[in-house]
């Protein structure tokens, strides 16, 4: 359904992108933000995902400021190369091509954002710094940023059976910023969204996560 795209930053550098099209004409726009993994074939599939819901959808290869053509194995060295990049890349500049994808696709309409473990702090950075209504799901480094007021909704996803981030931050969740949805979901761990990854996949979890992460941006990009 997609294409790759070329897609200008606020640097003087060029990054790759995987943009989907809603057919007809769009509920609004979607960026995608990746886990540590690149924009790999499961990324790719998400945003798909949104495209068929109605949302033109951009996956923005956030990881080409470094090395191009990132797509890393569900490994322990794809999980440490990975690790690595986005050390070093940095939340910062992520947030800055999350503000350059939306740019990319405004003729969309509103603009909305989605991220997955390393993305799903990306995505809630993106609703506090870009006032973009964003889902974050699992995000494992959300907490340092929650006394920061998000300048649009957010709703947050985790599992709870995820090893990496325990109920005491989840409550942290629910305590900072108690104006937003918190949902947990039983039986699921860590990347429980993650369909073609069957050590991690909920699959329960994830098409509920699903539906409402949807109802979410039919409420606030759709109907905003």
């Amino acid at each position: 359904m997609g294409k790759h795209i070329n897609l200008p930053t606020n640097g003087t550098q060029c990054i790759g992108a995987y943009l989907a099209q809603a057919p007809g004409k769009p509920k609004g726009g979607i960026v995608v933000i990746q886990e540590i993994f690149g924009v790999n074939a499961h990324i790719r599939s998400v945003a798909d995902r949104f495209a068929e819901a109605g949302y033109t959808a951009i996956a923005p290869a956030f990881f080409d400021h470094l090395e191009t053509g990132v797509e890393l194995d569900y490994t322990e060295q794809g999980m440490n190369q990975g690790r690595q990049l986005v050390t070093e890349l940095g939340l910062d500049r992520a947030v800055e091509d999350v503000a350059s994808a939306a740019q990319a696709i405004a003729s969309a309409g509103n603009i909305g954002t989605v991220g997955y473990c390393w993305g799903g702090t990306v995505a809630m950075l993106s609703a506090i710094r870009l006032g973009l209504p964003s889902v974050s799901y699992y995000g494992g480094r959300n907490v340092p940023f929650l006394g920061e007021k998000p300048k649009a909704p957010v709703m947050f996803h985790f599992g709870e059976e995820d090893k990496g981030i325990p109920p005491e931050m989840v409550a942290r969740h629910r305590e900072m910023l108690p104006q937003m949805d918190v949902f947990t979901y039983p039986g699921a761990g860590h990347a429980f969204n993650r369909d073609i990854d069957p050590h991690h996949y909920h699959e329960a979890s994830a098409k509920l996560a699903l539906q409402r992460t949807l109802a979410f941006f039919d409420k606030y990009v759709a109907g905003a």
